[in-house]
C-alpha cells in the first residue's frame, strides 16, 4: 500500500456532494423496483437534452467542462509552450478562421477531388479513357496512405494477436458512410435516415457541379447517386453483423500475400462507357482479378517499406471478402469511383463553408435528432483533441491535474487488483490451474494514469486536416517494420473515458475521467470506490471478458485455460447474454438489446462494481467509517451503490437510440445499472430487497 487514507474529509465539501446526490435521486421511486429511476430521476428531470446533442449524461458534461479547459488553453499563448504546444494552438486557430474558411469555399475540396482521380457524378472529363486507367488498387491504396481513410477494404498495421512483439499487417471488413449495416434494410427510422441519406449525396453532386459551372442534369445524378447507394447496401450486406464477431480466435485468419491472392481473388468488373449514348451503367461479364500485392505494396510504398509474397497478413474478416467477389463483380468502374469519392467527400463537410454544412443538416437531424450544430469552438476542440492527443493531453495535465489525485487513484488501483486476486478464490467454477494464469495476468497489467507529441498554418484548415491523417497514416504503417513499443500510451490524457488493450495488457486510465462525481480528493471513498474504484474495476475485467481472456499476461491470443474453466465460463457468459437480451428499450421503437455484442462491457461492468464493492469494504475495516452526510439517511454501503448509479444519468434522443442499440458494444446507460445490480447480492443487502423484486431476482448471473 503507497499511503493509507485518512477517513476525515474537508466538512464543508459535504453539503454540496449531499446536494448533488439528493437532486439526482427521485425518493418517491423505491429502490428496490428500479434502482436507476430511484438514484437518476431527479437528474432526468432536471436536465434537458441541448438542441445540439443526441445524448446528454453526467459523461457528456464532464466532457463538456473538460472541454472548456482546453479552449482556455488553446486561445492562451505562453512562453512554457512546447513546439508540439504551439502546433495544436496553431491547429486550432486555423479551425476558428471561420472568416477565411467561407471566403475559400469549396476550393480546397475541389483540389481533393482531383487528386483521388475526380468524382464521375460531378464531372464532365470522366470518359472511356480514364476509366481504362482506373485502378481500383491504386486508389484504394492512394485513400488509405495519403488520407487514412478506408473504403471497401479495410487495411492497417497493428501488433499481431498471437505475437505481441511484433507488428502485422491486417485485412478487415470497412466502416460504412451510415453507422450500422442496419440502416441499409430496416424500416422505420432506418428508413428516413437512408433516405436524407441519399438527398445528401445528391445535394453534394450538384454543389460541385455548380462550382464547376457544369448544367445540373438532376435525373442523371440521382441515377448515378441511386447506384452509389445501391453499391454500398451491396457492401452493408457482405459485412458480418456485430454478433458474428465476437470471437476474435475464429476471426484471426493469417496467411501469406500469395495465399490470399488463392484465397480471395476478388472480382472487379470491366464496364463500358458509351459518349454516343450516354453513361451504360451495366458492367461486362468478364471480371478483373484484385490485385492483392499490388495493393499492399501500393499503401506500403508511401513509408517506403517493401513487402514480398511470402509477407503475412491477418484477415479478420473471412466471410466478407467471400462475398464481395460477386459485389464487385456487379457494379461498374463507374459507380466505384463515384463511391470512393463520396467516402472521402462526405467526411471533409465539417471542414468546409457554411453551404456544404446546410446541405448535410437534414441527414444529420435524421440521424441523431439534433437541430442546431455544436458552437464552432467545441468543434475545434474535438478536432485538435481528437488528432493531437498526446500534445493536447499534456497541455489539460498541466493546466488542471495534481499530483496527489494521481497517487490516490494509485492507491485505488492496488486496492481493487488485491480485491480481484481475493474473488478469484470464491469462483467454484474455475479451477486452480486457470486461477493461477488469472492471477499472473492481473499484476502484470500495464496501468498508465496520466499520458503526456506538423507544420500547420492558421489560414489552411482543410490542407492541415489532410497533413494530419496523412501522417497519422503513415505513422501507423511504418509499425510494421518496428518492435512493439510496450510503453506506447493508448490514448490521450484530455479524455473522460478509460480503456483496456488486449495486446498490451495495459489499462489507462486518463486524467479527464478524474473529476467528480467519478473521483475527488475532497468527497468521501465510499464515492471514490463507487465511481472511479468501479472504473478501475471494470477495466480490470475487461482482461477476462469474452474477449480478453483469449490474451494471455504477455498480450498473446493464448488459449490458457483448462477446458473445464472454459466451458463453465461459456456456460455463466450466457447467463449474461440472456438477461441483457430480455432488456426491451422502448426508446429505440422496442428493440432489445443485443445481449451478444454487449456481452463484453456487461461482464466488466458486473466485475467492475463488485470488485470495487469488495475492495472497499476491506478500505472501511481497516479506516473505519467516514463522516456520514448531512440530508441523506444512507450509510456508507448505499452510498457506494448510489455514486455508481449516478454516474451513469443520461437521456437519448430516439434518433440516437436507434443508432447505438445497433453500434454501440455497451448496454443503454439504464440497463448498465439495473443489470449489473440485478446480479450482486450485496446490493439487495444494502438497500433490504425482498427476493422476487425487481431488483432482487431469483436468477442471478456472475462471471467473476
Amino acid at each position: 500500500m503507497l499511503f493509507t487514507f485518512s477517513p476525515i474529509r474537508p466538512p464543508l465539501t459535504l453539503p454540496s456532494t449531499a446536494a448533488r446526490l439528493l437532486q439526482n435521486m427521485d425518493a418517491t421511486v423505491e429502490p428496490c423496483q428500479n434502482f436507476y429511476q430511484y438514484a437518476c430521476g431527479g437528474w432526468l428531470e432536471r436536465h434537458v437534452i441541448p438542441e445540439t446533442s443526441s445524448r446528454h449524461s453526467v459523461f457528456d458534461i464532464l466532457r463538456d467542462r473538460l472541454e472548456i479547459v482546453l479552449k482556455g488553453v488553446f486561445e492562451t499563448e505562453s512562453d512554457q509552450d512546447r513546439d508540439a504546444f504551439k502546433k495544436a494552438k496553431t491547429l486550432y486557430s486555423s479551425c476558428m478562421n471561420e472568416t477565411l474558411i467561407e471566403q475559400r469555399d469549396s476550393q480546397p475540396l475541389m483540389l481533393l477531388i482531383d487528386s483521388i482521380g475526380d468524382w464521375p457524378a460531378a464531372s464532365e472529363d470522366w470518359n472511356s479513357t480514364a476509366e481504362e486507367a482506373w485502378s481500383l488498387e491504386d486508389t484504394l491504396a492512394t485513400l488509405i496512405s495519403r488520407y487514412h481513410k478506408k473504403v471497401l477494404l479495410d487495411m492497417y498495421v497493428w501488433t499481431d494477436d498471437r505475437d505481441s512483439r511484433r507488428h502485422i499487417i491486417y485485412i478487415d471488413q470497412p466502416g460504412l458512410g451510415m453507422p450500422s449495416r442496419e440502416y441499409y434494410f430496416n424500416d422505420g427510422n432506418y428508413k428516413r435516415v437512408r433516405e436524407a441519406y441519399l438527398q445528401f449525396m445528391v445535394s453534394m453532386v450538384r454543389i460541385a457541379r455548380e462550382d464547376r459551372n457544369l448544367t445540373q442534369e438532376d435525373d442523371r445524378v440521382v441515377e448515378e447517386m441511386l447506384q452509389v447507394l445501391e453499391l454500398e447496401t451491396d457492401i452493408a450486406n457482405a459485412t458480418s453483423p456485430a454478433e458474428e464477431r465476437q470471437d476474435v480466435t475464429i476471426l484471426y485468419k493469417k496467411m501469406t500475400l500469395t495465399e490470399l491472392q488463392e484465397s480471395f481473388n476478388l472480382n472487379v468488373s470491366a464496364s463500358t462507357l458509351v459518349i454516343s449514348s450516354g453513361y451504360d451503367l451495366r458492367p461486362k461479364s468478364n471480371g478483373i482479378g484484385f490485385n492483392w500485392t499490388r495493393f499492399v505494396r501500393g499503401v506500403l510504398s508511401s513509408v517506403a517499406v517493401k513487402v514480398q509474397l511470402e509477407e503475412e497478413v491477418v484477415v479478420y474478416s473471412s466471410p466478407y471478402l467471400e462475398k464481395m467477389n460477386k459485389v464487385l463483380s456487379k457494379h461498374t468502374v463507374r459507380t466505384m469511383q463515384n463511391y470512393l469519392t463520396w467516402q472521402v467527400v462526405m467526411e471533409r463537410v465539417s471542414s468546409l463553408s457554411r453551404r456544404f454544412k446546410d446541405a448535410r443538416a437534414h441527414y444529420r437531424k435524421a440521424l441523431y435528432g439534433t437541430t442546431v450544430e455544436e458552437a464552432r469552438w467545441r468543434d475545434c476542440v474535438r478536432y485538435v483533441q481528437g488528432s493531437m492527443e498526446n500534445a493536447v493531453g499534456a497541455l489539460y495535465v498541466r493546466e488542471t491535474f495534481a499530483g496527489e489525485s494521481k497517487r490516490m487513484v494509485s492507491d485505488l488501483i492496488s486496492k481493487i487488483q488485491e480485491a480481484y486476486v481475493e474473488t478469484l478464490e470464491e469462483l467454484s467454477w474455475m479451477d486452480d490451474q486457470s486461477k493461477e494464469k488469472a492471477r499472473e495476468k492481473i499484476v502484470s497489467d500495464y496501468l498508465c494514469l496520466v499520458c503526456l507529441q506538423l507544420n500547420f498554418s492558421e489560414e489552411n484548415y482543410f490542407e492541415n486536416i489532410l497533413e494530419n491523417l496523412q501522417a497519422e497514416a503513415h505513422k501507423s504503417l511504418k509499425k510494421l517494420r518496428e518492435p512493439v513499443n510496450p510503453d506506447m500510451w493508448i490514448i490521450g490524457a484530455a479524455v473522460v473515458n478509460a480503456f483496456y488493450s488486449p495486446n498490451r495488457n495495459q489499462i489507462v486510465f486518463p486524467a479527464g475521467i478524474l473529476q467528480p462525481p467519478f473521483f475527488s480528493k475532497q468527497q468521501l471513498q465510499a464515492l471514490n470506490f463507487g465511481g472511479i474504484g468501479m472504473v478501475i474495476g471494470h477495466e480490470i475485467t475487461h482482461g477476462f471478458d469474452d474477449n480478453g481472456r483469449n490474451f494471455d499476461k504477455d498480450g498473446n491470443m493464448l488459449n490458457w485455460w483448462s477446458n473445464y474453466s472454459a466451458e463453465h465460463f461459456k456456460d455463466q457468459s450466457q447467463c449474461m447474454v440472456q438477461q441483457y437480451g430480455n432488456f426491451n428499450w422502448k426508446l429505440a421503437g422496442g428493440q432489445n438489446v443485443s445481449g451478444i455484442s454487449t456481452l463484453g462491457e456487461n461482464i466488466a461492468d458486473n466485475g467492475g462494481v463488485r470488485q470495487a464493492y469488495k475492495a472497499y469494504m476491506k478500505w472501511m475495516e481497516r479506516e473505519g467509517e467516514e463522516h456520514r452526510l448531512p440530508g441523506l439517511d444512507m450509510d456508507h454501503k448505499q452510498l457506494f451503490f448510489l455514486n455508481f448509479a449516478q454516474v451513469w444519468c443520461g437521456a437519448y434522443r430516439p434518433e440516437y437510440a436507434s443508432q447505438s442499440i445497433k453500434t454501440d458494444s455497451h448496454s443503454p446507460l439504464e440497463y448498465r445499472v439495473l443489470g449489473s445490480l440485478q446480479n450482486f447480492g450485496a446490493f439487495s443487502e444494502a438497500f433490504q430487497c425482498k427476493p422476487g423484486t425487481p431488483m432482487n431476482p431469483e436468477i442471478k448471473c456472475r462471471v467473476w
